[in-house]
């Protein structure tokens, strides 16, 4: 556990003492935001802080292929490589996003590309929890985990639209899905786990540079950060059933992070449904609460909005899976 805390703190250290050079490199090429109509910023704001998270992200994986510990996971496949250089290759692509607003279609091209060029190289969905674990031909394979990757680069590029939001939100998901690979990954002669590596990587970058993203944010991640959090986060998911033993995995485990979600769900969604009608409040006229500055009203709204969804996610995930029965699918 030491050692993966030590790859934590490499990749948020180099990330965050690289951030402000981004930022001065962004300004210089003209790589900064104009104030839109529904932003909620009032600046013109530098992007492509993800490129400080992307060298954060490498020189964290290149520590970690020298530790003895870990190095076996380079040395056995070539899986890890991959995936760096995919890293690489989404975060250029949110780069050139950054810098000349790209089409939509062109850069849905270009994930589609990118994440069909990762599968091929080895990173794919083994098997299908249906009922009974199904394993998948390669092609249908290929495909199931381009799309799954394509997915979730757009679901977090959707969510990154507050300072810091996009960030804490991959920071939590990362922590919860690092110590359930970790859980996993004990049964196994070896506690070196792939997944449990891109998901501490993945953490210390966003925690580097959510020190600069919070509000007021100096510096935004852009396209080129969100892509690159959506990307790591399913390839770590997708690493992990790669070497899925469902025999070793006890269903008390199971059903301990379906009730943990649900609880977080639940207590989100009770949370911010009090926030929301305290804002309406500001709406009806002669409403015991006045929120004099507009900006700071829409501000609410977006926040309770984004919380309101990710509670709404985290409940019915929970809700949906729980009616699966452990028992027939972790024998």
């Amino acid at each position: 556990m030491r050692i993966y805390l030590f790859i934590a703190a490499v990749a948020g250290g180099v990330t965050y003492l690289l951030t402000p050079l981004i930022r001065h490199i962004a300004i210089e090429i003209g790589a900064v935001g104009e104030v839109r109509a529904r932003d909620v910023h009032t600046v013109p704001t530098p992007r492509m802080g993800g490129l400080g998270m992307l060298i954060g992200f490498t020189v964290a994986m290149l520590f970690a292929s020298r530790i003895p510990f870990i190095e076996g996971l380079f040395a056995q496949s070539h899986q890890a490589w991959v995936i760096l250089a995919g890293a690489i290759m989404i975060s250029l692509l949110g780069m050139a996003d950054d810098l000349w607003d790209l089409d939509w279609m062109l850069k849905l091209a270009g994930q589609l590309l990118i994440s069909v060029f990762v599968a091929w190289g080895g990173l794919q969905i083994i098997s299908l929890p249906l009922g009974s674990l199904v394993t998948a031909s390669p092609s249908l394979s290929m495909a199931i985990t381009a799309f799954l990757i394509v997915a979730s680069i757009n679901a977090v590029n959707f969510v990154d639209g507050l300072d810091g939001l996009a960030s804490g939100i991959v920071a939590i998901g990362g922590i919860a899905f690092a110590i359930y690979s970790y859980i996993i990954a004990r049964s196994s002669p070896s506690y070196a786990s792939m997944a449990t590596l891109i998901d501490i990587a993945m953490v210390g970058t966003c925690v580097g540079f959510i020190l600069h993203n919070w509000h007021p944010a100096k510096l935004f991640m852009g396209d080129s950060g969100s892509m690159l959090l959506g990307y790591l986060i399913t390839c770590a998911s997708i690493v992990m059933t790669g070497r899925l033993d469902p025999a070793s995995i006890h269903t008390s485990i199971y059903r301990f992070f379906l009730v943990f979600i649900k609880r977080i769900g639940s207590h989100g969604k009770d949370r911010d449904l009090c926030q929301c009608r305290v804002a309406q409040c500001a709406d009806l006229p002669g409403g015991g609460i006045a929120i004099h500055d507009r900006h700071l009203h829409i501000h609410q709204h977006q926040i309770i909005a984004a919380r309101r969804g990710g509670a709404y996610f985290f409940h019915r995930y929970g809700t949906v899976f729980s009616w699966i029965d452990p028992e027939a699918i972790l024998p």
